[in-house]
């Protein structure tokens, strides 16, 4: 038995099964995955518990040439209405390790752990320098990935060292030549972080005639882990900063069904701001909406489709470049089959 999808088709179903037991799950609802609530199935979710079961996962899948998605909590990610041809891999690693006596203090953090609630873990413990990020949803993994930031600060100015898998590394053979995985350890210089971007998310993803978004493929390297230098803090200093940027937050940003911000800020500006400018606040199609309270969040509303939101951010992509001349570039990732918006 195999998978039916045309990127996937040449996955066996009963292989994997014997491989991955019950952490597998096919034809998998991708819409309880999502922070947006949107999206159609993905032909296989795997989910991992671990660092461990993490490196196992995407090296045997390397192993078998098997094209594979990592997601987090689903924050930052848009899933298709036709779902997703291939294998997600749901991270669940979440285990956290602090050291009060290393110079400085650090927090260690495995990459699928909340990186909001791995601030507020720090913050409990007396420890300053993540409060920026304590209200972001997304994982450790995406956060170091995107370079995540907020009030002023991101992830380039706390972390010590990735952890990485080179899957394709091919300084590593076995006894038998194939090629194992290495674990390799990457500064933040190695990283090449840049605003919202590493060097492991180059690409710029705009709206354009040529669509860009992610189908499941052989990726070179996953993040498994993040180390956080910390600093030792007063109790009451660090705990009203947390509470002055949630409050911040609250007036600022939208509650409800959302992906977070949904372009980058062009340099200059914001893309809230100019979303506004066009008059798109409260801009609604199907059950999506663009917030009114802030033009870069989009709501789902409740039963949107993912062809809604595609709507609105065709939308605002076009009247903000008609009215102002810029192309916004977005922040969020298409993920899955969008092959048919090409012939609209």
């Amino acid at each position: 038995m195999s998978i039916v999808g045309m990127a996937a088709a040449h996955i066996n179903v009963d292989e994997l099964l014997e491989i991955f037991g019950d952490r597998i799950i096919t034809n998998a609802p991708m819409a309880h995955l999502t922070t947006a609530q949107v999206g159609g199935p993905a032909d296989a979710v795997i989910s991992v518990y671990s660092v461990k079961e993490l490196v196992e996962t995407t090296s045997i899948l390397s192993k078998l040439k098997i094209p594979f998605i990592l997601l987090g909590v689903g924050s930052n990610v848009l899933v298709s209405d036709a779902g997703v041809r291939g294998i997600v891999i749901h991270n669940l690693a979440r285990e956290v390790r602090f050291d009060a006596d290393s110079q400085p203090p650090t927090v260690w953090a495995a990459s699928g752990a909340n990186f909001g609630l791995l601030a507020r873990m720090s913050a409990a413990k007396n420890f300053t320098g993540l409060e920026w990020a304590a209200g972001i949803p997304g994982t450790v993994g995406g956060a170091v990935v995107g370079n995540a930031g907020a009030h002023g600060s991101e992830v380039a100015d706390n972390l010590i060292l990735a952890e990485i898998l080179h899957l394709n590394n091919e300084s590593i053979e076995n006894f038998d030549k194939t090629v194992l995985p290495k674990q390799e350890e990457w500064s933040v210089e190695r990283m090449k972080f840049a605003y919202r971007s590493s060097i492991l998310k180059r690409k710029p993803m705009v709206l354009t005639e040529n669509l860009a978004f992610k189908r499941p493929t052989q990726p070179e390297y996953v993040v498994l882990s993040a180390l956080f230098g910390l600093r030792k803090g007063e109790k009451d200093i660090v705990r009203e900063k947390i509470l002055e940027y949630a409050s911040y937050r609250r007036q600022t940003q939208p509650s409800g069904a959302s992906m977070g911000s949904m372009f980058k800020n062009p340099p200059g500006d914001y893309a809230g701001r100019l979303i506004e400018a066009v008059g798109l606040k409260g801009k609604r199609v199907g059950q999506a909406e663009i917030s009114r309270m802030h033009g870069n969040f989009f709501l789902n509303l409740g039963g949107a489709e993912a062809s809604d939101i595609w709507e609105l951010l065709e939308l605002a992509s076009d009247q903000v470049e008609d009215h102002f001349g810029i192309k916004l570039e977005l922040e969020i990732e298409l993920i899955g089959d969008w092959d048919f918006y090409d012939e609209r």
